[in-house]
């Protein structure tokens, strides 16, 4: 399994697609300390740059992670505070599946997780930071939408059965109001189940980088994968014809984020 990091494609655009979570790579000295189970990394975000293929014309910058969320996942507080206190969810380096499996034949202790966060966590945060800056730089603003894809039925995180799309905005807190809105809005002409700020309100990548007052907007959205693949058994393939109805509604959604994220910049100037 490849241990790259991370990877960078430079858009021309004020969107960033930051995707934390389709990598499967696993370090050899990680690898070996999973267990058959862990070795699956069932719960990656499957197949991200191709559901988001639709985005081309956008001319987006993408940032994108190469290694398995269970070497240390991007997405949460790196000071291992959670995200949603109260609510059963996986840590900063999760120790089960979101089912609740484990994953280690023996856990990494204190020293290994901070060795994870130098060497793994701050080059992907490292990466991204210096995207949206460039990106500020270029148009005055960033529209950084984090994408995300998650299993539609687990009990112990959820009750039922998940909406096809899931926005998040931190409860308004990391995007501009107007930005918010129109995302909604145009998720809300879509024919797919949906909810905005819901179970998943965002992670750490959208509450740590969303920062409306300093032009930057972050939206996360959480798609059910049941969407785009057969989401019961491996191997997890992308079925395109099922993905097609997806990639209409995330295009329209992105749209009309990005368009009234112009709007707003222009009667700022």
């Amino acid at each position: 399994m490849s241990a790259e990091i991370v990877t960078v494609r430079q858009g021309s655009s004020p969107l960033i697609l930051s995707m934390p979570h389709p990598g499967t790579g696993v370090p050899p000295g990680v690898a070996a300390q999973l267990n058959a189970r862990g070795k699956l990394v069932e719960d990656t975000d499957w197949h991200m740059r191709q559901l988001y293929s639709f985005a081309a014309p956008f001319q987006p910058s993408i940032v994108e992670a190469q290694l398995s969320r269970f070497v240390i996942d991007l997405n949460r507080d790196p000071a291992g505070v959670s995200l949603y206190p109260g609510q059963a969810t996986t840590e900063l380096v999760p120790t089960t599946t979101f089912d609740g499996a484990p994953i280690w034949q023996t856990a990494p202790d204190t020293a290994e997780i901070e060795r994870r966060k130098a060497a793994y966590f701050q080059p992907y945060h490292t990466a991204l930071a210096a995207e949206i800056e460039r990106v500020k730089a270029e148009h005055g603003y960033c529209v950084l939408w984090d994408c995300h894809s998650i299993k539609s039925v687990i009990p112990r995180l959820f009750e039922g059965t998940l909406p096809t799309l899931n926005l998040g905005t931190n409860s308004g807190q990391s995007c501009a109001g107007s930005i918010e809105a129109a995302a909604v809005t145009a998720m809300a002409g879509q024919p797919l189940t949906q909810i905005a700020n819901g179970r998943f309100k965002g992670g750490w990548i959208t509450r740590h980088y969303g920062r409306p007052a300093e032009r930057v907007h972050a939206l996360q959205m959480e798609i059910a994968l049941s969407a785009y693949l057969s989401e019961e058994t491996a191997p997890w393939a992308f079925d395109a014809p099922k993905a097609t109805a997806l990639q209409t509604a995330l295009s329209a959604i992105i749209t009309a984020a990005l368009d009234a994220a112009k709007t707003l910049e222009r009667s700022r100037s």
